[in-house]
């Protein structure tokens, strides 16, 4: 694993999200809503010929008198084998299995959100 891929140190919050440091110097913070939107198991991503499943709990929103409408939170995270974590999440979803890999593609910063946009 090259060290863009690699965390130095990983910081989990289940009501708030995950913060990863890099063992580039990279840095990357990702809130429980935006974690759940990026799920990347099959059933959300469509896999398979399917029809994606994603959720939107991190798009704006329109309204501006919304109800009241909870957002996602970590029931649990577990490491699997040293290359990922799973996150069980508080509606039940617990199929997605976050590579670091994934994390660092996904990563909402300023820096790296005009570089996917470019490279999708």
């Amino acid at each position: 694993m090259d060290s863009v891929h690699e965390p130095e140190h990983i910081a989990i919050s289940k009501s708030k999200g995950v913060k990863i440091d890099w063992k580039d110097g990279h840095h990357s913070e990702y809130s429980c809503a935006y974690l759940r939107d990026e799920c990347p198991c099959a059933t959300c991503t469509g896999a398979h010929g399917t029809t994606p499943m994603k959720t939107d709990f991190s798009a704006p929103q329109n309204n501006p008198f919304p109800l009241f409408k909870p957002g996602p939170k970590m029931a649990g995270v577990e490491p699997v084998g040293n290359y990922a974590i799973r996150i069980v999440w508080n509606d039940g979803h617990s199929t997605g299995i976050y590579s670091y890999e994934h994390f660092r593609r996904i990563c909402p910063c300023e820096q790296c959100t005009p570089r996917e946009r470019k490279t999708a």
